[in-house]
């Protein structure tokens, strides 16, 4: 079934709590119909924007235009054999919901993902990661509907052209496909990795089993995270900036100049590493901070939030200022992770 609702509120739609509007909002739970409804025309012309679960977006304004957002659900297995098992889930699942159904079926290679929140479609979109491991490690092909003519495509990993939050979607492909399922190829023999971010640390005593590196990611993610639906934010405001070896040496020196500091950093190659944009934040002395009704997460600097009452305005001016004073002082550009929505 399609729902068509004129001048909504996002309000529910966003996790920072921003009670912006859109001109429309499109719902939609089944493939055909949609196709049916785009080469009928009813969004042709439209400026459109997918809508996920609304965590890693920053509406700016009220939205003038149309809001797509799917409720396509399903998890189904369509190939297996003795090494990997290959399954189909609809955009509108929340990934974490087929997060949990991997490790219940003994499934592995999603499980370092746990808890972040989004739908499935969107972690093809975003390329989302957390402790190692991205959606592209496990994305087999997506599927979408071409919005030009409403005709089905499947594009696999290697069409995807997947980044460090990044996909082609975000590129050449922007505003042409409606993403309707994500395959994931999945293993039936464990192939743990734990080497990221201190979770072989906290695992240590432990049995190591997919139940456990899920429920131990969880922990940590819910002690430094604020509680989704409680606190407004969108998670890691920021990417992690990856530098030459050469611009973290120097960052070291300055750093270590009148204490001893060891700049955190994970080897991305030969040449270059990445910097935690939150130890910066931090070093600026901006964790726990507010700006307005914004402020910066007390847990962990690379989470801004609306502390209740905050405008759009409030965060896109506390990420500014921000951005200026790592800048000023390690000569780092940090981007925005979450996607800025505006009327420009």
């Amino acid at each position: 079934m399609i729902s068509i609702k004129k001048n909504f509120s996002l309000k529910n739609y966003n996790t920072f709590g921003l009670d912006q509007r859109c001109s429309e909002f499109i719902e939609y739970d089944d493939v055909a119909e949609l196709q049916s409804f785009i080469k009928d025309g009813n969004i042709s012309g439209k400026r459109l924007f997918q809508l996920g679960s609304g965590s890693n977006i920053l509406l700016c304004d009220d939205f003038d235009g149309t809001m797509m957002h799917s409720q396509i659900k399903g998890i189904e297995i369509v190939y297996e054999d003795a090494e990997f098992v290959d399954v189909k889930v609809g955009a509108g699942e929340i990934m974490d919901d087929f997060i949990a159904w991997s490790v219940e079926n003994g499934y592995c290679g999603a499980e370092n993902l746990s808890i972040i929140p989004g739908t499935v479609g969107a972690s093809a979109v975003q390329n989302v990661g957390a402790y190692g491991v991205e959606a592209k490690d496990i994305i087999k092909e997506v599927e979408m509907i071409k919005i030009e003519d409403g005709s089905i495509h499947v594009a696999p990993n290697e069409e995807l052209h997947f980044g460090y939050r990044l996909s082609r979607f975000k590129e050449d492909w922007k505003d042409k496909f409606i993403v309707t399922h994500v395959t994931y190829r999945l293993k039936k023999e464990p192939d743990f990795k734990l080497s990221y971010g201190g979770l072989a640390k906290e695992l240590e005593g432990k049995e190591i089993n997919l139940k456990s590196i899920r429920e131990t990611i969880i922990s940590i993610r819910n002690n430094k995270l604020p509680e989704v639906g409680k606190v407004g934010s969108a998670g890691s405001f920021f990417k992690n900036p990856i530098v030459s070896r050469s611009i973290y040496d120097e960052i070291c020196r300055r750093e270590s100049a009148d204490e001893s500091v060891i700049v955190p950093k994970y080897d991305i190659s030969e040449n270059e590493v990445k910097i935690p944009a939150g130890w910066m934040i931090e070093r600026c002395g901006w964790k726990g901070q507010s700006h307005n009704g914004a402020g910066v997460w007390h847990k962990q600097a690379l989470i801004l939030v609306n502390n209740g009452n905050a405008k759009s305005s409030d965060i896109i001016e506390l990420a500014n200022t921000i951005q200026v004073d790592v800048w000023s002082r390690f000569g780092i550009k940090i981007e925005p992770e979450v996607i800025y929505i505006n009327n420009l």
